[in-house]
């Protein structure tokens, strides 16, 4: 058994100081006693404010090697979309490990302790299968463990390059050909401590109609979460329109995908009946604001599917910057610029959608709280530094959501091991170098 001093632990919706947290060989917590003025002897003491873990309900790992280089002259998601699929194109099972672990690390650094990856570079360029069909989501699995965090694999179909036509040249890679080739293969991944399987469909654009109930029955029988782009773009929405005479959000509710344990990434551009579509069913919606603005994608109306009964989680996607305290509060500021009134969450309510909402989105409904049988997924902020001080005992929730930023993690467990103690990975301790290298490697 280990034990934890919380000096102060955000205990759902307020802050207590002096908490003492148990956690078994198995990585659960089995106790939590409060009133502990001091670190006893034996405990290791996480001095800060201590939070659950964080989650990131959204990632494409292979972008974070974009961050910075699309930044040049102007353009839109599409202009972008091009830049993307040129380091797709270079990726392989060795350098997308190298890639993925490197910014799983950083994921770590922030204070996030299970992700979301949204995977759909499965084969050799030009859709060669490689003789392990999936060597490529099998690099991220040993990325995610080697960085200490726990990974939903959200293995994503992709079979056409918009309504029905054939996938192109940079699109190979991605396709199974058929929804049925795609359960074949994945069904030969299997789960493990850290790791969960899950499914995606890309988008509506990308898996024709007849194959999206394929998709949603393969994770219906494996009660499994299912995640799905939709209506990131205005011309996803007219196309489908043009194709199938509906919004994406109704195509998707036609064909079995919605529903509980169900997804919906960005919901950026949905009518009022798509939105009580959503909310009826309880699927849920990712808000990605740091890349939905750095794309020029649109503010989504979180406001409204919060309201209609859709849970909010967070992701980085693109990871122009991968930081949940950002990701939560850019939610709420957005709508402030787009509504021009305040206060629209509360912290601790931003709070639970980058953590106790992601980890269920996630399939890991058992993490995201500080109590007996929860996950012992912790993360710690500091105090004492030029963002954080202040009130922090009395304004726990503000001053983790509108004030920290990640580089204020000092320490993040997850399954009660120490995957960064005092502000360094201790597997990885220059993860800034193993960035650098894996990043620089892709565009050499």
């Amino acid at each position: 058994m280990t034990t934890y001093w919380l000096e102060h632990a955000w205990l759902d919706t307020y802050v207590e100081p002096g908490v003492m947290v148990e956690v078994s060989e198995g990585g659960r917590i089995t106790a939590v006693r409060k009133g502990v003025e001091l670190c006893p002897p034996g405990a290791v003491a996480l001095r800060g404010l201590t939070l659950p873990g964080l989650s990131n309900a959204h990632s494409h790992a292979f972008h974070r090697a974009l961050r910075s280089t699309v930044q040049v002259g102007s353009g839109t998601f599409w202009t972008w979309r091009e830049v993307m699929y040129g380091v797709a194109h270079r990726l392989t099972p060795d350098s997308y490990y190298a890639l993925a672990r490197a910014v799983y690390a950083e994921m770590a650094l922030a204070g996030i302790t299970s992700v979301g990856e949204f995977h759909y570079v499965h084969h050799a360029p030009g859709g060669t299968p490689y003789a392990h069909p999936n060597a490529m989501g099998e690099a991220l699995i040993a990325a995610a463990s080697d960085a200490g965090i726990r990974l939903t694999l959200l293995d994503t179909a992709y079979l056409s390059s918009g309504f029905g036509a054939a996938p192109n040249s940079h699109q190979l890679r991605f396709s199974d050909g058929t929804a049925e080739a795609w359960a074949e293969r994945v069904s030969a991944l299997r789960d493990s401590a850290l790791v969960r399987h899950g499914a995606a469909i890309h988008s509506v654009r990308a898996v024709p109609a007849a194959e999206l109930s394929t998709v949603a029955a393969w994770a219906q029988d494996r009660e499994a979460p299912l995640h799905v782009h939709l209506s990131e773009q205005t011309a996803e929405n007219d196309a489908c329109q043009a194709a199938h005479g509906c919004t994406p959000t109704q195509l998707l509710a036609d064909n079995g995908v919605l529903g509980p344990r169900t997804t919906g990434v960005h919901n950026t551009h949905l009518t009022d009946a798509d939105i009580k579509l959503l909310g009826s069913s309880a699927t849920g919606t990712c808000m990605c604001p740091t890349t939905e603005r750095d794309l020029a994608d649109g503010i989504g109306p979180a406001v409204g599917l919060q309201r209609a009964g859709s849970p909010l989680s967070l992701g980085s996607d693109s990871h122009a910057v991968i930081d949940l305290f950002e990701e939560a509060r850019a939610m709420e500021l957005n709508e402030r610029l787009r509504s021009r009134t305040r206060g629209h969450w509360t912290a601790a309510a931003l709070l639970r959608a980058a953590s106790a909402d992601g980890h269920a989105a996630l399939g890991w409904s058992e993490a995201g709280t500080i109590e007996p049988g929860a996950l012992a997924d912790l993360t710690t902020i500091a105090l004492d530094t030029v963002r954080t001080a202040g009130p922090v005992p009395i304004l726990g929730a503000e001053t983790a959501v509108f004030a920290a930023t990640g580089a204020d993690v000092r320490h993040t467990i997850v399954g009660g091991r120490q995957v960064v103690r005092d502000g360094v990975h201790t597997t990885i301790p220059d993860t800034a170098k193993a960035l650098a290298t894996s990043i620089g490697a892709l565009h050499a």
